[in-house]
């Protein structure tokens, strides 16, 4: 019980650093809902342990995203509507070897699942059970300064399932379509005026 408690801990450290990083974004992404635009969205079918059709508009979940911390991709979470009791679903994409503003296909990806609220955290463990299928970026907000948000759109699978923490249970996410944000802070060179909004 402590091990489950420290990691969801450690995964919930984890999004307040996307939170941080998302800091930037906040003139594009509403105080309630995931983009300004009213654009974002995620779907994903779930079975095993937890049998889920997530149907996520813009207006009941919460979006987030930045780069991940050892710089070899993007990272974007989504998290649902809060029940009554607090429990709430969030799913976390670690993207890899993504590039700011570039389209992309197949893309190795990390996925976790976290059933806030009820000590649950299923979780691929690397970048070779789900591929992001295709992906492409809008850059949304302010176009001048160093910080720079894209509106991220993908659709994927996964091939191999999400564990428990203790591996006795699993759950397939065998689809997932979604637009989310990922705010970039670095002094990196912006694509080209092409290839933004």
């Amino acid at each position: 019980m402590l091990r489950i408690i420290l990691i969801l801990g450690v995964a919930a450290l984890g999004g307040a650093a996307i939170a941080a990083r998302s800091a930037a974004a906040a003139s594009t992404t509403p105080a309630r809902g995931c983009l300004a635009g009213g654009n974002g969205y995620l779907r994903a079918t779930i079975r095993g342990a937890a049998s889920l059709d997530v149907n996520w508009n813009n207006a009941e979940m919460e979006c987030e995203g930045g780069p991940r911390p050892d710089g070899t991709g993007v990272r974007v979470a989504f998290a649902g509507p809060r029940h009554p009791d607090g429990r709430r679903l969030r799913l976390v994409f670690g993207v890899e070897s993504l590039q700011e503003g570039r389209p992309a296909r197949d893309l190795p990806t990390n996925l976790t699942v976290i059933f806030e609220g009820e000590e649950r955290l299923f979780a691929t463990r690397g970048d070779d059970h789900c591929t992001v299928d295709e992906l492409h970026q809008e850059r949304v907000g302010n176009l001048g300064g160093a910080a720079r948000t894209w509106r991220i759109v993908a659709r994927g699978f996964c091939v191999a399932p999400a564990s428990s923490l203790t591996g006795d249970a699993r759950i397939l996410v065998s689809s997932f379509d979604f637009a989310g944000v990922a705010a970039f802070e670095d002094a990196g060179t912006a694509p080209p005026p092409e290839q933004t909004l």
